[in-house]
């Protein structure tokens, strides 16, 4: 089935390259039994997948059954999945079927997957890699023949570093992944949805449909949808039911825009959010060693200001300016004696005697000093990440992550 009629059968709106993929792909891996990781922001859509990948395989006419992992308290979740055999727990009078028996021959959609507890995890990798489970209370093992479609609006690298995932089932379940783009990269697509979207709440709420002016039309687009198609949906909403006129103009939408100006403009990342945090202790180390450069400049100088030896008095004057105007940083005064001229210096009393002296060779990788500034953090503040990831101008998770990759303690 090509795209086209994928869309037109499940009412999918929206012509980017990127979603076209998405569906592209789905439809390749519908007739397989191969696990699928469905990725992307909260409100791009997500939950439509499965659905298209359960409709288009040969186990259509078999159970769908779709759980939301992180809606399922941690202490009955594997009740939910797996099933219980009475008397398990408190609470457990009669033995329970769990989703995997319900669904067997059908489809099984793990929303927010990201979400299960550890223990589940392992669970759920046992059933992916042998189809078999055991319910809660019971020893004896069960069959299965589930196909099993995930999804998450997690970063899942960073959920396998801080160890809240199981790198082994991220890979167990992201044998095909999937890629659903936010609103803001489908820009053609925007206004697309919002006719859509008015129409569908004109027959529902018995009015005519709204309109956007061409300047509305733009400020649509340019918007950042933090919410992605949910937020444009229920905003629709809004409009058609608040607004009297079914014109919009600019100005009125923009009253439905939070902080539109605002998501015009650049703006600083999140330190505690962005992966930008490790480029802030790379700018800190060229600045130190900036600074370090200054200092060394300034040594030259002013050795070379107390002992001469060969160097002539007016050679001498030229190199201590040229050293000093290349510090520029303001926090150095340029000695007296240079200003006066060549005459002010006395070659004989220079002593061309230098002691013998082992040079040290200063690391200049990026790593080393970033290793560095991280340790000398973690001395600082006696060890707590929080105060350290502070002082270092980055997230804790971060500091996680460098710390257990430099293996620092």
């Amino acid at each position: 089935m090509d795209v086209q009629t994928i869309k037109q059968r499940f009412g999918i709106i929206g012509n980017s390259p990127a979603l076209n993929r998405a569906l592209n792909v789905a439809a390749q891996v519908a007739p397989t039994d191969i696990t699928v990781l469905i990725t992307g922001e909260s409100g791009t859509g997500k939950e439509v997948m499965p659905k298209i990948i359960h409709q288009l395989s040969s186990r259509k006419h078999g159970a769908y059954i779709a759980v939301n992992c992180g809606a399922i308290p941690e202490g009955t979740i594997d009740s939910e999945l797996f099933g219980h055999e009475k008397g398990s727990f408190t609470g457990a009078h009669d033995q329970r079927k769990g989703y995997f028996e319900v669904a067997d021959k059908g489809t099984i959609f793990l929303d927010e997957v990201a979400e299960l507890p550890l223990p589940t995890q392992v669970r759920l990798l046992r059933v992916l890699e042998t189809g078999e489970f055991i319910r809660v209370g019971s020893s004896k093992p069960i069959k299965t023949d589930v196909r099993v479609v995930a999804a998450t609006n997690e970063n899942m690298q960073e959920a396998i570093h801080s160890g809240k995932f199981r790198e082994d089932l991220f890979y167990r379940l992201s044998t095909v992944p999937i890629s659903l783009p936010p609103l803001r990269k489908r820009k053609e697509d925007i206004h697309l949805l919002f006719r859509k979207f008015a129409v569908d709440f004109s027959e529902k709420y018995r009015m005519p449909p709204i309109k956007l002016t061409d300047d509305a039309v733009h400020m649509l687009k340019n918007y950042n949808w933090p919410g992605n198609i949910r937020q444009l949906k229920n905003i629709t909403e809004q409009i058609s039911v608040i607004e009297s006129e079914r014109t919009i103009p600019g100005e009125t939408l923009h009253n439905y825009l939070p902080d539109y100006t605002a998501s015009n403009l650049p703006v600083l990342a999140d330190k505690q959010k962005s992966d930008f945090s490790e480029r802030d202790i790379l700018y800190k180390v060229l600045f130190d060693m900036k600074k370090d450069l200054s200092e060394v400049k300034k040594l030259v100088a002013d050795i070379i200001q107390a002992g001469g030896g060969d160097i002539s008095s007016e050679d001498k004057s030229k190199i201590i300016k040229r050293l000093y105007s290349d510090i520029g940083d303001g926090n150095y005064d340029m000695p007296v004696e240079v200003t006066k001229g060549a005459t002010d210096y006395d070659s004989t009393s220079y002593n061309d005697d230098f002691e013998e002296h082992v040079e040290v060779e200063e690391s200049l990788s990026l790593e080393d000093r970033e290793k560095e500034l991280i340790q000398k953090a973690l001395e600082k503040h006696r060890g707590k990440r929080k105060y350290a990831a502070q002082d270092l101008g980055i997230s804790e998770r971060t500091l996680y992550r460098k710390i257990k990759e430099y293996g620092l303690k």
